[in-house]
C-alpha cells in the first residue's frame, strides 16, 4: 500500500489530500463551504454542507490521483479545532449550524464567571477565558436551541468538535459510527484537564455540559475505526490519526523536540513551541495545550499563540471590500507601492486573540490620508499579519527564556513571498519554508501511518522534511522599528470598542 490520505477540514474550505511514502501529493481536490454570519461577532457552519463537501472532495482527490480507497493503508483527518457541532445520532443530522471558533457570541457568558471559577479553569485547562473555545459554545446551544435541549433529554444528542463528525460520519454515523475525539482538540474545549487528560467533572458542571454527550478521548495515532463501503471510500480503510489542524503541522513540520517551533498561515496565525512532556503555564498572554500524543507514549505539550484573523482578512479585502479578485492578487497589489503610505490595518474582527485576549477589541484602519489608495490598503494587510505574528513570538521568547533564531512557517500564505519576506524583516530572524507547505494535511497523514506501520517512526518522518527556501532578514528595514512602533498604537485604537 503505497498511499496515505489526509481529510483537512478547515475553516473556509475542505480538502482530501493523498500522499505517497515518500511524503509528496499525488491528488488533492478541494471545496470551499458557506459562511453563515447572522449577527455581528456570530458566525456558523452548516455541518451538513461540511460532510457533503467532504465526499465530494474525498471521491474527487482519488479520481485525480487515479486509485481506489482500497489503495490507501490508511487515512488521517485534521479539522479547524474549537468549533462546535451537536448532532442526532438518530438522524445523524445537525440540530444546529456548527458554531465557528471565531464566533464572540459567548463573551457575556464567559465574563460574568467569578475570577475564582476564572482561574481554576485557566489552570486545568492551560486556555484563557474566552468565547474561542468549544465549552462556552456547547452551553449556548443546550440554552439557546430547544432542539438540541430536547434531543439531550431523549438520549440523541452527540456533541463535538469537526473532528468526531467526520470520524462518526466515516465509520457508518447512524448505522454504528464511532463517537472519539484526541488530546489535541479535547485540549480546546476548555473541558478537559492537561493532568489527566480526560473530561473534568468541575468543568463540565460549570459550564452545565452532560458528559454523556461528548467524545471520548484517544490518542492522536491509533485505529480508531473504518470506513464504511457505501462510504465515499467505497473500501474499509482505517481511520488511524487525528489533530487539530495547528498540533497537525507541528507534525507536518516535525517538530518532535522540545524548543522546536512552526508558524502557521491560514485563516487565522498559529505559533506553537514544543516543550516536551512538561507542561508551562505561560506568563504572557499565550496558551498551553496538548502537542500530541502518539499511541500509548506520553503526551506532548505547546504553548501556542493565536492569532484569529490573517488569511482571512485577505478573504475580506477580496469579498466584502471587492479591491482584489482571488487571494494571490494581494502580493501584486501590495507590491507596486513601496510602502504601506502611513497605513495601518489591524483586523480585529472578533476580538483580539493572543497575547491580548481582548474580545472587546474590533478592526480598525489608522493613518489613512488622502493619498492612501487600495495597494497601501493591501500592503497594510500582509504587514498585520507579520505584525501579528512577531507580537506572538516575542511572547513565546518570554515564556521560553529562548530567543528565536529561525522559524519553519507553512500554510498558504507562505507561498507569498513579499509577506515572508517582510515577516523576515520584522522578526529579525530567518524565516524558512519547507518544500511541502500543506503541512497541516502531512501531518494528519504522518499520524495515521505510524500507527498502522506504514512509518516506522518519528525519526523516519524527520529525514523527510525538506527546506524550499530560506528568507534572510534586513536588519536596517524600519519595519521592525517605526513600523512595529506605529502597530502597537494602532493596537491601542482597537481596545474598549464594545462596552
Amino acid at each position: 500500500m503505497g498511499y496515505i490520505g489526509a481529510l483537512d477540514q478547515g475553516t473556509s474550505s475542505s480538502r482530501f489530500i493523498i500522499f505517497n511514502q515518500s511524503g509528496q501529493i499525488v491528488g488533492q481536490e478541494q471545496l470551499e463551504h458557506s459562511q453563515i454570519l447572522p449577527k455581528a461577532g456570530w458566525v456558523e457552519h452548516d455541518g451538513a454542507e461540511i460532510w457533503r463537501a467532504c465526499i465530494s472532495v474525498i471521491t474527487g482527490a482519488l479520481k485525480k490521483a487515479g486509485i481506489k480507497g482500497s489503495d490507501l493503508n490508511s487515512i488521517g483527518i485534521t479539522n479547524q479545532r474549537e468549533t462546535t457541532l451537536i448532532w442526532d445520532k438518530s438522524t445523524g443530522l445537525p440540530l444546529h449550524n456548527a458554531i465557528v471558533w471565531q464566533d464572540t457570541r459567548t463573551a457575556e457568558f464567559l465574563n460574568a464567571l467569578s475570577d475564582q471559577v476564572k482561574e481554576k479553569i485557566v489552570y486545568k485547562t492551560g486556555l484563557a477565558i474566552a468565547p474561542y473555545f468549544s465549552a462556552s459554545k456547547i452551553n449556548w446551544l443546550i440554552k439557546n436551541s430547544p432542539a438540541v435541549a430536547l434531543a439531550i433529554k431523549d438520549g440523541r444528542a452527540l456533541a463535538g468538535t469537526i473532528d468526531s463528525w467526520l470520524l462518526w460520519n466515516l465509520t457508518g454515523g447512524v448505522n454504528g459510527g464511532v463517537h472519539y475525539t484526541d488530546v489535541t482538540n479535547a485540549s480546546r474545549t476548555l473541558l478537559m484537564d492537561l493532568e489527566s487528560l480526560d473530561w473534568d467533572s468541575e468543568l463540565l458542571e460549570i459550564f452545565e455540559i452532560p458528559r454523556q454527550i461528548l467524545a471520548e478521548i484517544k490518542s492522536s495515532s491509533q485505529v480508531y475505526g473504518h470506513s464504511q463501503i457505501s462510504g465515499p471510500l467505497a473500501s474499509e480503510v482505517p481511520i488511524s490519526g487525528i489533530l487539530g489542524d495547528q498540533q497537525a503541522a507541528m507534525v507536518g513540520q516535525t517538530c518532535f523536540e522540545l524548543g522546536e517551533s512552526k508558524t502557521t498561515y491560514g485563516t487565522g496565525n498559529f505559533a506553537l513551541l514544543n516543550t516536551g512532556t512538561s507542561i508551562v503555564r505561560s506568563k504572557h498572554g499565550l496558551l498551553t495545550t496538548l502537542c500530541y500524543k502518539f499511541g500509548e507514549d506520553k503526551a506532548r505539550y505547546a504553548l501556542e499563540g493565536s492569532v484569529a484573523v490573517t488569511g482571512s482578512a485577505i478573504q475580506w479585502l477580496r469579498d466584502q471590500l471587492g479591491i482584489i479578485t482571488s487571494a494571490p492578487q494581494v502580493e501584486e497589489l501590495a507590491k507596486s507601492v513601496s510602502d504601506n503610505g502611513g497605513v495601518y490595518f489591524v483586523p480585529a474582527f472578533s476580538g483580539l486573540f493572543a497575547p491580548y485576549w481582548r474580545s472587546d477589541a474590533r478592526g480598525v484602519i489608522v493613518g489613512l490620508s488622502r493619498a492612501a489608495t487600495k495597494a497601501h490598503l493591501a500592503r497594510a494587510a500582509l504587514e498585520a499579519i507579520c505584525y501579528q505574528t512577531r507580537d506572538v513570538l516575542d511572547a513565546m521568547s518570554a515564556d521560553s527564556k529562548v530567543a528565536l533564531t529561525e522559524i519553519r512557517v507553512d500554510g498558504g500564505i507562505t507561498a507569498n513571498e513579499l509577506c515572508m519576506q517582510m515577516q523576515a524583516d520584522i522578526l529579525g530572524v530567518e524565516v524558512i519554508r519547507p518544500v511541502i507547505i500543506e503541512t497541516t494535511a502531512l501531518g494528519a497523514a504522518y499520524a495515521a501511518g505510524l500507527a498502522t506501520g506504514f512509518y516506522k517512526d518519528t525519526s523516519e518522518l524527520k529525514a523527510k522534511w525538506r527546506e524550499d527556501r530560506r528568507f534572510m532578514p534586513d536588519k536596517t528595514s524600519a519595519l521592525a522599528t517605526t513600523g512595529f512602533k506605529n502597530w502597537k498604537k494602532a493596537i491601542e485604537k482597537t481596545l474598549n470598542w464594545l462596552d
